[in-house]
């Protein structure tokens, strides 16, 4: 398990700020590091250039029961059986660079997912608005009435 160091993306040795009340502390996110098939030609059968990103949704003090419960249905296809997120950056040929973007969308991912949805609360057509549409439709069958011709159809 490697921890994260204040010299990251994150806000400081606390941890990542996802919203104004909350952060996840750094040592709730662990990385692993593995090869990857991405750019780097002879490089990546060498370097360990891949970063995966940990994080253990259900065990996390740092977050209440909502909070748990909105990641876990809104990310469901992120997590497993076990609770743990998994994120995983490769597209760069350096491991910093890899960790530092995925530490990006770590935060994006876990801020969008905790939005509340406001509940539309339905509201009822006013009688004004409903006498006015029932008025333009008869002047306009009175505007169209007008244009036949007085022998009716042909």
């Amino acid at each position: 398990m490697t921890q994260l160091s204040p010299d990251n993306f994150h806000d400081g040795p606390e941890g990542f700020r996802i919203a104004a009340r909350t952060v996840i502390p750094a040592h709730e996110v662990w990385f692993t590091f593995d090869r990857s098939s991405g750019p780097g030609g002879q490089n990546v059968n060498k370097r360990s250039s891949r970063v995966t990103l940990w994080f253990d949704v259900l065990a996390s003090p740092s977050l209440n029961n909502r909070q748990k419960a909105l990641i876990r249905s809104r990310l469901s296809t992120r997590i497993n059986k076990d609770g743990l997120l998994r994120m995983v950056a490769s597209r760069h040929r350096t491991q910093a660079a890899n960790r530092r973007t995925l530490e990006g969308r770590f935060v994006e991912v876990i801020g969008e997912a905790l939005i509340e949805e406001t509940v539309r609360k339905k509201t009822k057509v006013p009688n004004a608005v409903k006498r006015k549409r029932l008025t333009d439709k008869r002047h306009r069958s009175r505007v169209k009435d007008a244009r036949r011709s007085p022998g009716g159809e042909e």
